[in-house]
């Protein structure tokens, strides 16, 4: 089930996938705070495969075309599985980490996957090395520093787990972006999905506990808001090239520190609200430029 051809001019396209990207990020910053609440009662691993597995029950709907259901297939289920493998890793250490550190600390550490991707689109994708784009990458990434203060917190087991993480959401990031060439955005969150599920499933069963219904209400929720969040991304990525999107995916900061202090009463401080005012003009400033070049 290949993707649409483009309808769009490169600008407004990049405009789109720039939105898109904002909106992805949005859901990933409600999705956290859930996840925080919920991962306190669950072993990571076991959270990490729940909400991969109840995934499937959001992607389904996405598969549904104007003849009805359409099983998804793909020429190219080793790269499913491999971005499966690494992105399953990825989860289970985040989730690990998501209970050990303030919520502003989560996020900014995963932040040092958005540069690792922008390298990587331009070594592997072949997309423009632009001074301005890896500039805004860069600034955005200060940004990212100056909230969290790398103190000595950073040898704390969950900061280290998250650190790892990086370079894990960097790889699936860029299969991912290989794959929407050939395959619609919820075909690509579908094998995720699967292959995901499938990497968490033997750590989770070591570690099994039942779940209550409450947490597995939760869950649930977790894993419709990061399935949805997964299907803009995918659309993001689609719509215009990796590198342009990047520095959006900083603003996930100031959103999760804004959910960190109205569900956790983690009150972003002085450094907290400047690194987020980086953020943000970081990516405005690709917007804007964007817009205006007509890329």
């Amino acid at each position: 089930m290949p993707p649409p051809p483009p309808l769009l001019s490169p600008a407004a396209g990049t405009l789109v996938g720039m939105g898109w990207m904002a909106l992805s990020g949005a859901l990933f910053a409600v999705m956290t705070g859930i996840a925080r609440h919920v991962s306190i009662g669950l072993d990571p691993m076991q959270a990490a495969f729940l909400r991969y597995a109840f995934g499937l029950l959001f992607v389904v709907p996405f598969l549904f075309g104007r003849h009805g259901f359409v099983m998804p297939r793909t020429r190219q289920p080793w790269r499913h599985a491999a971005r499966g493998f690494v992105h399953g890793f990825g989860v289970m250490a985040w989730f690990y980490g998501l209970t050990r550190i303030p919520l502003a600390d989560v996020q900014a550490l995963s932040f040092l996957a958005p540069v690792f991707v922008t390298i990587g689109a331009i070594l592997f994708l072949r997309e423009r090395a632009d001074p301005r784009r890896i500039a805004a990458v860069l600034i955005a990434f200060v940004g990212t520093l100056v909230i969290l203060r790398p103190t000595g917190r950073a040898i704390d087991p969950g900061a280290i787990a998250l650190l790892l993480t990086a370079p894990l959401a960097a790889t699936s990031e860029l299969i991912a972006k290989t794959l929407t060439r050939t395959e619609s955005s919820a075909n690509v969150v579908f094998f995720q999905s699967i292959f995901v599920s499938l990497t968490c499933l033997p750590m989770a069963l070591v570690v099994w506990a039942q779940p209550t219904l409450e947490q597995i209400g939760w869950i649930v929720v977790v894993a419709g808001l990061a399935t949805l969040g997964h299907i803009a991304w995918m659309k993001a990525l689609i719509a215009a090239e990796v590198s342009v999107t990047q520095p959006v995916k900083f603003l996930q900061l100031p959103m999760v520190a804004l959910v960190g202090f109205l569900a956790f009463a983690e009150f972003p401080d002085a450094m907290t609200l400047l690194g987020g005012a980086i953020i943000f003009l970081s990516a405005t400033y690709v917007a804007g430029r964007e817009a205006r070049r007509g890329t």
